[in-house]
């Protein structure tokens, strides 16, 4: 018996350990998600594409509901967990369901000079964002990858192929080299804004 996961697809791609903030104002996922609330459940989170959703997604365990509106819209507080493949499809309830496979990591690591070089762009790339660089000794190195992508507002189709690799060094590989294709073009962005004044106006 395969398990059924419900399905929530939006325009974004989740990614293990990241958390997902959502409002819930649709009577089909105002459901779906008082469900998996009931039963404990988590649900999963599927990139919307032109022809149908993903076929990586990744679950999302509800954490905490901050906000219940007296119309049964609701607040609340995900966070991805597990990668999954989808099967096949269902469509029998008012949200979309499919069996899946649970996707499992090969057991590669990076190396130690792969994970260095992949938090000094990481952290470089949060400074021209004028965000804090995030301690090291924080960060699960396990799950380093996602991590580090997932806390910067990075292109989706690049976020949808990381979540489809099989192996945590591949990951920090192409981290590493995307990083590296998108920092010049921030830090010209950074120096323009600097001459500007910072205020956007020419003098």
């Amino acid at each position: 018996m395969s398990i059924l996961l419900a399905l929530f697809p939006l325009d974004v791609v989740l990614l293990p350990g990241v958390p997902l903030p959502l409002h819930i104002f649709e009577p089909r996922y105002k459901e779906m998600i008082s469900e998996c609330l009931a039963q404990e459940k988590p649900f999963g989170v599927v990139r919307v594409k032109e022809e149908g959703v993903a076929e990586i997604g990744c679950t999302a365990e509800i954490i905490t509901v901050t906000k219940k509106y007296p119309d049964g819209r609701m607040d609340i507080v995900t966070e991805g967990r597990e990668r999954f493949e989808v099967m096949h499809m269902d469509q029998e309830r008012s949200f979309l369901r499919a069996e899946v496979l649970y996707l499992r990591d090969e057991p590669s690591v990076a190396t130690s000079a792969e994970i260095e070089q992949a938090l000094k762009l990481h952290a470089e790339i949060m400074g021209l964002a004028g965000a804090a660089p995030e301690k090291a000794a924080e960060i699960d190195r396990s799950r380093l990858s996602f991590h580090l992508v997932g806390s910067l507002p990075l292109d989706l189709d690049f976020k949808q192929t990381l979540l489809g690799m099989k192996s945590e060094s591949e990951r920090v590989q192409a981290i590493i080299s995307y990083f590296e294709t998108i920092l010049p073009g921030l830090r010209r962005a950074m120096q323009a804004r600097k001459r500007a004044g910072g205020n956007g106006h020419v003098h």
